[in-house]
């Protein structure tokens, strides 16, 4: 009988594992390929997964609710060879539970072995014991920037190897705090520190001083181990007759996470510059309909989208991000947009935006918000962002100063478009008429980006929306 392995895809450069939140599919059940059978959740992404191969979803590996790495195999699809045997009888799907280990396809007699790899073997006193040794990434070397703990030989357990295995984003917190990760308790896959570690570990008082980085394992893990969660994030509040309790979901934590860390992290800096989109109105009025008639919406955030990816290629150091004591530019412009759910905040990502016209970027927006909003974006959907623009403005807001979307060095900030009174020159003397104005805000880093660079951006960006040119309509 043939399988097919249905694994955790990867949904964002910087995710290393994600949750399975919900199984559209049972055990049983006919799946036709490219169909929706199951729903995970990151703090980037809430996706629909499709089957890779059409058949019978003969056995689930990982249930509701529980995070795993990604590529780790999350069920097994019968396809047609075996699918009248799978479809009559799904109970002989059981036995196989013991090879839950996300390994390439192997005999079925070979489970037994994977069970045991050597790195879970030695044991050695540690902070995070008994680490998954089911992760098939801890059998990779460790990252070479972190330097080696003391000890003589030099010889590295495959333990150490896994606890350095870290994001850039950490290791960077842990240089800056002149940390040690092999001294700091990880909950992160199989002890993995993760920045939320980190964030705990600073704040439970801990000496950031390396005089004793291999001292700190044993006593902080009975300190600073409690401390993540409610603590953490703020004083326990006591819920009162007739309040309503409501967890939070695993991208709404995780989302908060990422707000948190960006103001650690990064000085913020906010510009405001109000714009006169009177042209852009005009423009968009004319065109419209015949936007339409191309199954295209033609809306203000368009023509705004398209005034920032040109202005981004004039003004590199904005479209840049951190990279220790270096400044990365970005070749791409990448522009990210935030789409406002029920269940909370995602960003797909419009890539090239500075190769593309008015209409083609008009069509990708309206294209990535449906899909966001049917949970029907693809892992590419939501990578490699380099710069974002967000618009609470639909719902009213005048303006906002919003939390840079970390590793990017700025976000923009759409309000309110209205009708409003304003004094105009006309030939040569004031009146007033009625414009059509809104405010944009730029929130960006002041690490690597100056007022006066993010202002001449601004500057740039108002000059292109009040000057539209009707030929790139």
């Amino acid at each position: 009988m043939a399988r097919i392995d249905v694994i955790m895809p990867q949904m964002g450069e910087s995710i290393a594992e994600g949750t399975l939140s919900r199984w559209i599919k049972q055990v049983g059940d006919a799946v036709k390929r490219d169909e929706p059978i199951f729903e995970i959740s990151t703090d980037k992404v809430d996706a629909e997964i499709p089957a890779p191969a059409a058949g019978v979803l003969a056995e689930i590996l990982v249930q509701e609710g529980q995070t795993v790495a990604v590529q780790t195999v999350v069920a097994k699809i019968e396809t047609e060879a075996g699918a009248g045997a799978a479809a009559s009888a799904p109970a002989p799907s059981a036995p196989p539970p013991q090879a839950p280990v996300p390994e390439k396809p192997a005999p079925p007699s070979a489970p037994p072995a994977p069970l045991a790899p050597a790195p879970a073997a030695p044991p050695r006193p540690s902070p995070a014991p008994a680490p998954e040794p089911t992760r098939p990434a801890a059998e990779r070397g460790a990252p070479a920037p972190v330097p080696a703990r003391g000890g003589g030989n030099g010889g590295e357990t495959a333990e150490e190897r896994l606890r350095r295995k870290s994001t850039p984003l950490v290791r960077k917190m842990a240089a800056e705090h002149n940390l040690d990760l092999s001294a700091i308790p990880g909950s992160g896959l199989a002890g993995r520190v993760t920045r939320n570690d980190i964030l705990s570990y600073l704040e439970a008082g801990v000496p950031t001083a390396g005089g004793a980085p291999a001292a700190p394992p044993a006593a902080p893990p009975s300190t600073a181990a409690p401390a993540p969660g409610p603590t953490r994030a703020a004083p326990g509040v006591e819920a009162w007759p007739g309040d309503r309790v409501e967890p939070w979901s695993r991208i709404r934590k995780l989302t908060a996470e990422h707000m948190v860390m960006s103001r650690r992290v990064a000085p913020h800096v906010n510009t405001i510059f109000e714009i006169d989109y009177t042209r852009v109105a005009q423009l968009r009025a004319r065109k419209k309909q015949e936007y339409a008639e191309r199954g295209v919406n033609l809306t203000y955030l368009a023509f705004i989208a398209k005034a920032v990816a040109d202005g981004l290629r004039r003004h590199p150091v904005v479209n840049s991000a951190v990279g220790g004591e270096s400044t990365v530019f970005r070749r791409d412009i990448n522009l990210g947009i935030a789409v406002a759910l029920d269940w909370g905040l995602i960003v797909p990502v419009i890539r090239h935006a500075d190769e593309l016209s008015l209409l083609g970027i008009a069509r990708a927006i309206n294209d990535l918000g449906e899909r966001a909003r049917t949970k029907k974006l693809s892992p590419d959907d939501v990578q490699r962002g380099t710069f974002t623009i967000t618009n609470p403005g639909v719902f009213g807001s005048v303006i906002g100063t919003p939390i840079i979307n970390q590793p990017q060095a700025a976000i923009l900030c759409v309000g309110a478009i209205e009708k409003q009174p304003a004094v105009i020159t006309v030939d040569g003397s004031d009146a007033l008429a009625i414009r059509t104005r809104g405010m944009l805000s730029l929130a960006f880093d002041h690490r690597i980006v100056d007022g006066a660079d993010a202002d001449r951006f601004m500057a740039d960006v108002k000059q292109s929306l009040q000057e539209f040119p009707e030929a790139a309509v």
